[in-house]
């Protein structure tokens, strides 16, 4: 190989080097150039604000419901300044779910149920009940067929007789009424009662299966028996009042630890005020309650006592 042709070979690979320089440069200058510059772009639109939920447990027809908190929910929307969204639940423990979920940030449970929730999503506070709340009781009801007598005392003679619950997380409609079974007879209504012992799923099925004689007794929530008479739909000589139970507390609302982080510390206390302030009726027919007062949690510790000695809390 002669010395030209080697200076040749040097001069073609020197080229070939810078070539290949100038290509690559041209390929990141290139990239550099279609970079997206965002110093003149729109800012991307804002987050939708929040929304609180809220739930109630089922204890009356699911479709007057829905209809009725709709308008609280525009009350409260208005009130507050924010957007309030009913979900209706499923049946009563579907409501605890949802608020130990925080799909819900808001229930108005009763007094078991909100026991439950608030067992399960630590830092929950009841902040709002019915004036008639701290003092509520359950009817014993029976079908004329019964030849039961209305008295002050827990109805004797009743083990034969076909009785039936409301929903099994009720207070009204179950716990209390077990309590109360339980204190006076010494047994469990499972051994008390000598046929099945029935679960209605709601106060108001409970009245109809009462009145048309499927049940001859069963434990019902004044408020929605007295409801129903006054409206007309219950016959009470057909489903007869035959015992009121001792006082006990039971409904509120009960709201999630959540909204502090959503809306902002001290929402909480806002939304209780708002809800104390409604003097409307109409607005907490829902419930139904004429008005609104505070409520703690500690207003609840007998109904907590009862369900861990029933075993309905752990």
């Amino acid at each position: 190989m002669t010395a030209d042709y080697s200076r040749r070979v040097r001069r073609y690979h020197a080229c070939l080097r810078s070539a290949l320089a100038a290509l690559l440069l041209t390929i990141f200058t290139g990239c550099s150039d279609t970079t997206v510059d965002t110093t003149n772009s729109e800012p991307p639109p804002p987050a939708p604000p929040p929304v609180l939920n809220f739930t109630a447990i089922p204890d009356q027809n699911s479709t007057e419901l829905t209809e009725k908190f709709a308008s609280l929910a525009t009350h409260l929307s208005n009130a507050l300044g924010i957007t309030f969204n009913y979900i209706p639940a499923r049946d009563y423990q579907a409501s605890v779910e949802m608020f130990r979920n925080g799909d819900a940030q808001l229930a108005w449970f009763g007094g078991l149920t909100g026991v439950q929730a608030r067992e399960a999503v630590p830092g929950a506070r009841a902040i709002a009940q019915g004036d008639t709340d701290p003092v509520y009781f359950s009817y014993f009801i029976a079908h004329k067929s019964a030849g039961l007598t209305p008295g002050e005392d827990f109805p004797k003679d009743i083990s034969a007789l076909r009785f039936t619950f409301g929903s099994e997380s009720s207070t009204s409609g179950r716990l209390m009424p077990e309590f109360f079974i339980r204190d006076a007879t010494g047994k469990g209504p499972m051994d008390f009662f000598t046929q099945p012992v029935g679960f209605s799923g709601s106060h108001d099925k409970t009245v109809e299966l009462v009145e048309s004689g499927q049940y001859q007794l069963g434990a019902v929530n004044y408020k929605v028996y007295d409801r129903r008479v006054k409206e007309g739909s219950t016959d009470p000589e057909a489903a007869k009042v035959v015992w009121k139970t001792p006082p006990y507390a039971d409904y509120n609302w009960t709201a999630h630890p959540d909204i502090e982080m959503l809306f902002g510390q001290g929402f909480t206390d806002k939304l209780q005020s708002a809800l104390i302030a409604i003097d409307d009726a109409s607005l907490l027919s829902a419930l139904p309650r004429d008005r609104l007062i505070p409520a703690t949690n500690e207003e609840f510790e007998g109904i907590r006592a009862v369900a861990k000695q029933l075993e309905m809390i752990r």
